[in-house]
């Protein structure tokens, strides 16, 4: 299959693509920032954060494909294009987001592998369910519907785990050239609005700011593989099967590859993590016709259903949580 996707051009860098979308944005930030200045002391400045968010998690989704060498030829050139993007402007470290990113390509949806299913607020398995204690079972137990109020604390979360990472001891690539990148970014933005707004409304902006870019960011990711099969540690499953039997793929059409920047091509994304944006939905149909020849399940919905799937899969996990994990196959073959 990656004979036919090179022979048919979909691993070509499309630079014209991505330096308009990267034109566009800095338009729209530019705009947001000139609104900013004109609104002054009024709550129409919450529209102003919301933007901000939505615009923050655009350039987030452009320092994810750099990273993924998707932009341009170089690998230094895109590393430095997501530095720079990722720390500059979204505030979040590059060489934090690279370790652990790349361990989830790797192994997705597989137990202790795979840092994006890592036990927190949220038990993405029954086993991490089973371990709960205390206020925590209870907690557990509802947590398909704290999963999108939680969403909105995302952005805050991952600023926070930037800076720990580049402070950390340890190596850390290009540490001195993030920290002053994290800093400024980190600090230019709440400057200026205590600066210009009323001291309530000035946190009321930065909550709103990083709440929707939290949440934005945290919705196009959930629908990606949550409530997809776990994996054990174990696994031996191959990259064709690991890859695709744990993404999930968001019908939408063009619509769906601007809003969740190219996300929603989960499946090609994995099985391609270098293929441009603007190919994924061509090299698709590819996809989809191998899982058929191979009997291999290719996943597609819709973003709606895609998070009623997810809320009652972290609800079923939920019910484990606080007592012993049996394995449902297991049990089943266990003699009588």
């Amino acid at each position: 299959m990656l004979g036919q996707v090179r022979d048919a051009g979909f691993l070509r860098r499309r630079r014209g693509f991505y330096i308009t979308l990267f034109a566009v944005l800095v338009v729209a930030w530019a705009g947001i920032w000139g609104g900013f200045f004109v609104l002054e002391d009024t709550w129409f400045q919450l529209l102003i954060a919301a933007g901000m968010g939505v615009v923050l998690t655009q350039f987030g989704f452009l320092a994810h494909e750099a990273a993924h060498r998707q932009v341009f030829t170089s690998k230094v050139t895109n590393e430095w294009a997501a530095r720079l993007i990722g720390a500059g402007l979204v505030g979040i470290s590059y060489a934090m987001w690279a370790q652990k990113h790349t361990r989830h390509h790797n192994h997705p949806n597989m137990i202790d592998r795979d840092p994006d299913i890592h036990t927190g607020a949220i038990a993405f398995h029954p086993q991490a369910a089973a371990s709960r204690r205390g206020f925590m079972i209870r907690v557990t137990r509802r947590q398909g519907w704290l999963l999108f109020p939680l969403l909105f604390f995302l952005g805050l979360s991952l600023h926070v785990d930037s800076l720990k990472y580049v402070v950390r001891r340890g190596s850390v690539d290009h540490r001195w050239v993030e920290i002053p990148l994290l800093a400024m970014r980190l600090l230019v933005v709440p400057v200026l609005v205590f600066w210009l707004l009323p001291l309530g409304m000035a946190f009321a902006f930065l909550g709103v700011q990083v709440g929707v870019f939290g949440f934005y960011m945290g919705a196009s990711f959930a629908p990606n593989h949550k409530g997809m099969p776990i994996l054990p540690a174990s696994s031996r499953a191959d990259f064709l099967h690991r890859q695709v039997l744990t993404g999930r793929n968001i019908a939408g059409g063009w619509f769906m590859d601007i809003l969740m920047g190219g996300l929603n091509r989960q499946i090609e994304h994995h099985l391609f993590p270098d293929m441009p944006r603007p190919y994924l939905h061509r090299a698709a149909a590819l996809v989809r016709s191998t899982c058929q020849e191979q009997g291999i399940p290719y996943t597609e919905t819709s973003l709606i259903a895609s998070y009623a799937i997810v809320v009652r899969y972290l609800n079923a996990v939920g019910l484990f949580a606080g007592g012993p994990f049996e394995c449902p196959v297991a049990g089943n073959h266990r003699p009588r």
